[in-house]
């Protein structure tokens, strides 16, 4: 196995600057003074590419993956080989920073935001990340998604977010805290893997999943999320982005995300987004490929005019939310915002006027779970843990 003491920067880092800072001048807009990082942060961006989670590396190193399967699905309280109980040792010993008040609240408002949570996460944060080829080799490399994967993955994630979003779902031993742990071994899998393959351009790319690239995933989930949010008419109330960013940064640091980089607030999680963009690779042959996955995924389960008016929403929501120039670098069709425009009227009469009345909030959820209840359906998937059937 490489060392970190071994490498270099890698050349990805700042191939582009003209293309990465145009990509980011949206985040720079809104990120305020002092966006621009230091030169020990410099240094420390570069430095994430040649840095791995250590604690799950050390894990897959000590177990066999037949074993380690097995052990992760007995959980915390099973029957586990102690490399194992020493790793979930280590995660239960939770930050002080932790709030199980604010955890909870942010669980609810992520809930509350509802179908526009599911856009936002598919065509906002997701294609979005696509437009860097930053993350994406060793996405291809599991060969998940693409093609008729893509739907079945976009799945697994939903219901990720659905159980770390549950009430008590990051709790130990609830699911949401349980698959949050198996997702960041699975990480570490992935990139022992690819780093004793010979194959692997550690000059171009680094450690294949490195901190760098796992704080910016983190970034999408959190920050770009709730600015996406936004732009859809979607009220997020100031103590709501806050509880939502404090949520994420706990999921975070449960996924191996280093310290440093948890985003913990809006403005910092905008500065640090801007950071990774602004020196990223411009978009390969890879995000192409996975954009235009993304933009058809619902191929395999619609027929007909509801294939169609999928397919024109999921371009029409995505210009809106990224821009002509993203869904260009994507080699995407461009097409008017008619539905972006259409969720901003939606959520002015709902999330901005019924979300501020009495009650309001608790029509908001329980019309929420109807819409993802509706959505596993129409996927013919089961749903997820924490989603009542109604």
């Amino acid at each position: 196995m490489t060392t970190h003491a071994e490498l270099r920067v890698p050349t990805r880092f700042g191939a582009d600057r003209e293309w990465s800072e145009r990509a980011a001048r949206p985040l720079r807009l809104v990120t305020g003074p002092g966006a621009n990082p230091t030169g020990e942060e410099l240094a420390a961006l570069g430095a994430g590419l040649i840095r791995r989670d250590e604690l799950a590396a050390e894990l897959v190193r000590a177990v066999r993956p037949n074993e380690l399967h097995r052990a992760l699905a007995a959980g915390p309280d099973g029957d586990v080989p102690e490399p194992l109980r020493a790793f979930y040792d280590a995660v239960g010993r939770r930050p002080s920073w932790v709030d199980d008040t604010l955890l909870a609240h942010g669980a609810e408002a992520c809930r509350t935001f509802g179908m526009d949570a599911g856009l936002v996460l598919a065509y906002g944060s997701l294609l979005g990340g696509y437009r860097t080829a930053a993350a994406l080799e060793p996405l291809v490399r599991t060969g998940r998604l693409a093609g008729g994967e893509t739907l079945r993955r976009i799945q697994e994630t939903s219901i990720w977010w659905r159980a770390v979003t549950a009430p008590g779902g990051l709790d130990p031993g609830a699911e949401g805290y349980r698959i949050s742990l198996h997702v960041r071994v699975m990480h570490a899998l992935v990139n022992a893997r690819l780093e004793a393959d010979p194959a692997w351009d550690w000059e171009l790319r680094g450690v294949p999943v490195n901190q760098y690239d796992q704080a910016s995933t983190l970034g999408v989930f959190s920050t770009s999320f709730l600015l996406h949010l936004r732009l859809l008419g979607v009220r997020v109330s100031r103590p709501d982005a806050h509880a939502v960013m404090h949520l994420w940064s706990y999921i975070g640091w449960l996924m191996g995300v280093d310290e440093d980089w948890l985003p913990h607030t809006e403005r910092r999680g905008r500065r640090l987004l801007y950071h990774f963009l602004s020196h990223d690779p411009p978009p390969d042959g890879n995000s192409v490929a996975l954009a235009r996955a993304l933009i058809d995924m619902t191929d395999d389960v619609t027929t007909g005019w509801r294939r169609r008016y999928e397919r024109e929403r999921a371009l029409s929501v995505s210009c809106w939310l990224l821009g002509r120039a993203a869904l260009r670098d994507l080699g995407l069709p461009y097409r008017p915002p008619w539905y972006g425009l259409a969720r901003i009227g939606a959520n002015l009469l709902v999330s901005q006027g019924l979300g501020r009345l009495p009650g309001g909030r608790a029509r908001l959820l329980a019309r929420s779970e109807r819409q993802a209840r509706a959505q596993f359906r129409r996927w013919g998937a089961t749903l997820p843990p924490g989603l009542p059937p109604g």
